[in-house]
């Protein structure tokens, strides 16, 4: 800490005064007419100083008067005497007085802050400190409240800051805070598809594994675990606790990925977490809402449960894949009674509505028709990656069925049906407006729950492990019932969107997948005329060439750049990404370009690498193999550092884990 410049003031005076009587008198024996020259001038000089000395110790006895009569009746008394330690503060922000008490209680023996800089004494600027009246500083190892005073003399502002000792009050408040209780809910994602379809004397192995490793877990805190079923517990441990297992970013969650079952499937857990706010049965509440983001995030992870949304630990295996469809089943009977008691069904996707948006709205579309109601499909045929499929439906004499996400509004009342396809999350449909106006929503989608999502849905479908919204919705309509049956159309529709998300079946492709391909294609999907769906023009393919050789390998990445504008821009980035995956060696790929003032980047994976949460980092989403972001008000170089920073902190925690 540095004084500043009050302290100085006095002895720098008396200092020069004294050298200029003993350069006066050194003056006598040189020359003494000089010297009664200079001497009155000396003499003159002396005295103003010590005059000017006196006026400065004056008004500093005035200002602490008039900051004592500024004090509440409460305060009335002698600022020397007063009951609490007290100090006095220029307005420059310079201690320039302090009681006994305070010297006596605060200070450690021997030491001086008289001339110091008060927010380098407190670490708080004395605007805060008046704002915000009760503000707790910490000062040579104790804790006090600080309560300041603002006074006026002679128009010099200056400040009584008196401070009450807290230190036992606040230790024990922390330690209060450290031994609040939190709960986890930890559960074996994969449980009857795993353990449970081992043999008896394997599955008691696997069984004590985990539970090893999760008593051995919860050991180490001063909690403890109850089990509620065969592959859920319950834990209870002190906020302090917590705190050590956010820091070691649940390494429990390593320890059982590393148990596997004889066919080398990895056991995975998934863990919600929340301290304790209110109530214990707010924060089990809390645990399960976190249980559900982790799970609806493709398990394998932890998700906290904090005052500003959720922290995510983990999440590295892929999503698991559910081999029974009894959910299914029970969602696509609850979705019929909804169709059939609705005036009209809108259907809406996201924003830039892809092949599988649209390709899963055209299905559940067709599926409504056969129950003898209305339906619209809100997209942007202005704005949009799949005008393949809306020439389709034209062609198929079905374009009265698209509608503007303007003009959507006109066609909303008490009873319409608003199902939202592919999307999951509020920002990112195609009409917000619409989406507030409908008051029953469904939501069908199969990326990795955001934190952000809509949480006032009717029914929420939403499966992290299917490969596509396509996928979903044919799962669906095959329980609506032996009077919907799709056309050859919507079949091809669908399959394209499924195709697009698997690229070409080879990314996130599960036996439900094909089973799904496999139905479309017995109601008449062409593969051939799906594919051509895909076909692009010359010009198209030698912009995406270009993307392609702009990019550069970082840490198994590949990181490329567009330095030009085209309508299918979007589209081509896409390309661009799946195209990088073929490039040897390469684990990910990021394709960065601009529209509109907004640095987009489309990210995708061969599962080594989870691209969500590398986006979501940049605010984006989407899935472990696929995903994206929308940046603003960062330009290239920026958004490419905050990429580089993510990747590593990724693989960081890989390499950790």
């Amino acid at each position: 800490m540095k004084r500043r410049r009050f302290w100085l003031i006095k002895p720098v005076n008396l200092l020069l005064m004294v050298i200029s009587v003993l350069m006066a008198g050194v003056l006598f024996f040189v020359d003494q007419l000089l010297f009664w020259i200079c001497a009155p001038i000396v003499l003159v000089l002396v005295a103003f100083c010590g005059y000017k000395l006196w006026r400065i110790q004056l008004d500093l006895y005035r200002m602490i008067t008039s900051m004592g009569r500024s004090m509440t009746d409460e305060h009335e008394g002698s600022l020397i005497n007063f009951p609490l330690p007290s100090i006095i503060v220029s307005d420059t922000d310079e201690v320039v007085w302090y009681n006994d008490m305070f010297r006596e209680t605060v200070l450690a023996e021997g030491k001086d802050i008289f001339g110091y800089d008060v927010g380098e004494v407190f670490h708080a600027e004395i605007e805060d400190l008046i704002a915000n009246q009760g503000t707790v500083v910490e000062y040579n190892g104790r804790n006090y409240e600080t309560y300041c005073l603002k006074t006026l003399s002679e128009g010099n502002a200056m400040f009584l800051l008196y401070l009450v000792d807290i230190t036992e009050l606040y230790q024990a408040k922390l330690l209060a805070a450290a031994q609040k209780p939190a709960v986890l809910l930890i559960l074996i994602d994969n449980y009857d598809d795993s353990i449970n379809s081992e043999n008896e004397g394997n599955k008691d192995k696997l069984l004590w594994q985990v539970r090893g490793a999760i008593q051995e877990f919860i050991d180490r805190t001063s909690g403890f675990i109850r089990k509620l079923g065969n592959d859920r517990y319950l834990a209870v441990v002190e906020y302090c606790d917590l705190e050590r297992i956010v820091k070691n970013r649940f390494d429990l969650l390593d320890r059982v990925r590393h148990i596997t079952t004889e066919s080398s499937v990895p056991v995975t857990l998934s863990i919600g977490a929340a301290p304790v706010t209110q109530t214990l049965f707010r924060a089990e509440q809390d645990a399960r809402q976190a249980l559900d983001m982790a799970l609806g995030r493709g398990g394998d992870q932890a998700a906290l449960k904090t005052e500003s949304g959720y922290e995510f630990f983990g999440g590295f295996s892929k999503g698991v894949e559910k081999r029974t469809k009894v959910k299914t089943r029970i969602v696509a009977s609850a979705l019929v009674e909804l169709i059939k008691s609705s005036d009209n069904v809108l259907i809406m996707g996201h924003k830039f509505a892809d092949l599988d948006a649209l390709g899963s709205g055209i299905g559940m579309a067709k599926a409504c028709q056969t129950f003898g109601k209305r339906v619209n499909i809100v997209v942007d045929s202005r704005r949009n990656l799949a005008d393949v499929l809306i020439q389709r439906l034209v062609e198929n004499g079905d374009q009265q069925m698209i509608c503007l996400p303007e003009s959507a509004d006109d066609l909303v009342n008490d009873r319409t049906l608003l199902i939202i396809v592919d999307t999951h999350t509020e920002n990112l449909v195609e009409s917000k407006p619409l989406y507030h106006k409908c008051r029953q929503v469904v939501v069908i989608d199969h990326h990795r729950k955001m934190v952000n999502h809509i949480d006032d849905a009717v029914i929420f479908y939403h499966e992290p492990y299917a490969s596509s919204a396509s996928e979903m919705v044919a799962e669906l309509v095959q329980y609506f019932g032996d009077d919907c049956r799709l056309g050859r159309m919507e079949a091809e529709a669908m399959l394209s969107g499924i195709m697009l998300d698997t690229k070409n079946f080879a990314m996130k492709t599960g036996a439900r997948t094909f089973e799904a391909a496999a139905y479309l294609r017995r109601l008449g999907a062409d593969t051939v005329v799906v594919r051509q769906m895909f076909a692009s023009s010359m010009d198209s393919y030698q912009r995406k060439a270009r993307v392609v050789s702009s990019a550069e390998i970082y840490k198994s990445c590949a990181i490329a750049t567009s330095d030009f504008v085209s309508d299918d821009l979007r589209v081509i980035a896409s390309q661009a990404a799946d195209e990088l995956l073929l490039i040897s060696g390469v684990k990910a790929s990021f394709v960065l370009f601009e529209i509109n003032d907004t640095v987009n980047i489309s990210a995708r994976s061969l599962g080594a690498l989870n691209v969500q949460v590398i986006m979501e980092k940049l605010g984006g989403g989407g899935h472990q193999t696929m995903a994206a972001a929308q940046v603003q008000n960062m330009n290239y170089d920026k958004v490419r550092q905050t990429l580089l920073e993510a990747i590593d902190n990724q693989q960081e925690q890989q390499k950790g884990a």
